[in-house]
């Protein structure tokens, strides 16, 4: 059974804390939660003091958007009605979805293309004229 969609922070058992939009589902005996767009939280200070929030990526190695955690794996969670952290996150999204489908396809005008037998011998020829 789906239940409805919430925002949340989670404190993972690694120390971690991450901000999301979670939706929990019961499989067979156990809890899953499905969380799209992960982000971590760090808070940035000025000199002044005044204090805010930096979200990145959770993971910055890959592309996708949506991830599966066991409850086992999560220390606490907390549902967030804070607007502000709500608006924050959400900017952070489109952001995130922006720059995804912006990415460059690699193509000629880039520059030259070669595969690696190619561009080994390129490579070699150079390396014994040098």
């Amino acid at each position: 059974m789906m239940e409805e969609d919430f925002y949340a922070t989670l404190k993972l058992k690694t120390g971690e804390e991450i901000f999301a939009k979670v939706c929990a589902e019961e499989m067979e005996d156990k809890t899953i939660l499905l969380i799209s767009y992960p982000a971590s939280i760090s808070e940035v200070k000025t000199r002044m003091g005044i204090c805010g929030y930096k979200l990145e990526p959770w993971l910055k190695t890959t592309s996708e958007d949506m991830f599966i955690l066991n409850m086992d794996d999560i220390l606490t969670m907390s549902e967030s009605y804070d607007i502000e952290m709500i608006s924050m996150y959400q900017s952070y999204v489109r952001q995130y979805q922006k720059l995804q489908n912006n990415q460059s396809k690699i193509s000629r005008k880039m520059g030259y293309v070669a595969n690696v037998n190619d561009a080994k011998e390129i490579l070699e020829k150079i390396f014994k004229s040098s």
